[in-house]
């Protein structure tokens, strides 16, 4: 991608992208990246730890890249894992930054960012500390862009900035769900959590056609219908947002009408097997089972309506797919998006991870490296990290092009 179109609305409207930058050319530039990957034991043993999946590293590439054939002397900087403030040996960057040295020779790489505590707090003197020496920043981390951190909104305060090309492609692409999705436009929305979810799915409720729900989340839309559901995954206090969801939405919105579930005393499976009888169930569930994964026909009618989408937009899991049990009602819908006829675009998180065990992720119109901060941009049109770019210095020039244009 050589650049990004600038509509005159939405997200991506005033955001400095890297040729709004001053000539990098000899200059030390800052680049923020999300480099918060899983990591692994290597073949050395425990004392060996390796990145076990290199894909937010290689996404920053383009980035860095342009920045290096430019003639700019880069340091990248990131957060791993939750080290709470502290130095923990256990998140320390040394196996990212021996994988970046692999990928992109002649970056350096800051050590864990949440070492230090004005991190998370945004404190100003952090700030301070982090761009002393640089002339320049880039913030190509959207999946942390959703952060109020320091690192990612006060370095604009204090250099020349832009959005890297990760960043502007993930905010142009979910902009365009916003702005103009082919139709029908179908969001799938799952995974555990449903309070995080309910301002999005209103949100959604705007703009999509359908909206299909699914995983642990289904229950207290279920719940909000009436049913019983068991032993399953409820967040009692979030019910009656669900019924006014379900009033809101109506018939666009899909909720399971099938279920598979495990008997009382159950064990759900991982690395290894799980223990327990498990049944296909109607949408209310017997005292003490838990429903682990939409049923058979839920997922055929979900993977109909997903094929036949002019975009589609996936987060979250339709079950436990970690248990192979449970994995069915996820694999499906998963097969369903990469086969589907319309553009898709898939938030982050587990949803990616079902499509790499699947081997789906190169047929995906867009896999997108942040699953909470995609949801964050579709409810609320924007997010801190954006809008500390478009106060930048050089982010006037830009505005002002966008008016004349």
């Amino acid at each position: 991608m050589i650049g990004v179109s600038r509509p005159h609305g939405g997200p991506l409207a005033g955001l400095p992208v890297l040729e709004d930058l001053p000539d990098v050319a000899g200059r030390r530039v800052l680049v923020r990246v999300d480099f918060n990957v899983p990591l692994a034991h290597g073949p050395g043993g425990p004392a060996d730890v390796v990145v076990d999946d290199d894909f937010r590293i290689r996404a920053a590439l383009p980035t860095l890249t342009w920045l290096r054939d430019r003639g700019a002397e880069v340091t990248a900087c990131s957060h791993l894992g939750r080290p709470k403030g502290t130095v923990d040996p256990r998140y320390g960057m040394a196996p990212v930054r021996a994988r970046l040295a692999e990928l992109a020779p002649g970056v350096a790489l800051l050590e864990n960012l949440r070492f230090d505590p004005g991190e998370e707090a945004n404190d100003p003197a952090f700030v301070d500390r982090l761009v002393d020496g640089f002339e320049a920043y880039v913030n190509d981390a959207f999946g942390a862009s959703h952060r109020s951190h320091a690192s990612v909104v006060g370095p604009p305060a204090h250099l020349p900035s832009a959005a890297g090309r990760l960043l502007a492609r993930e905010v142009e692409v979910l902009g365009g769900l916003l702005d103009d999705p082919a139709r029908p436009f179908v969001a799938v929305v799952g995974g555990a959590k449903v309070a995080d979810k309910l301002g999005v799915l209103q949100a959604l409720l705007d703009k999509v056609d359908q909206l299909l729900v699914g995983g642990g989340m289904a229950f207290t839309f279920l719940a909000a219908q009436g049913h019983d559901v068991g032993a399953s995954l409820l967040d009692a206090g979030s019910v009656g947002r669900c019924g006014a969801v379900l009033a809101e939405g109506g018939d666009r919105i899909l909720l399971p009408t099938d279920l598979v579930a495990l008997a009382p005393g159950g064990t759900i499976g991982g690395g290894a097997p799980g223990e327990g009888e498990v049944r296909m169930l109607g949408t209310d569930l017997p005292r003490g089972w838990r429903g682990l994964d939409i049923g058979p026909e839920t997922a055929g009618t979900y993977a109909d309506v997903v094929r036949s989408a002019g975009t589609v937009f996936w987060n979250g899991p339709m079950g436990v797919f970690e248990d192979d049990r449970f994995a069915a009602g996820t694999h499906t819908v998963a097969t369903a998006v990469a086969e589907g006829r319309g553009f898709s675009v898939v938030g982050g998180g587990d949803s990616v991870a079902a499509l790499d065990h699947l081997g789906l992720e190169d047929r995906i119109g867009w896999v997108s490296t942040g699953g909470g901060a995609s949801l964050e941009l579709l409810e609320h049109g924007d997010l801190p990290g954006l809008a500390a770019l478009r106060r930048a210095s050089n982010a006037a020039a830009v505005a002002r092009r966008a008016g004349s244009a």
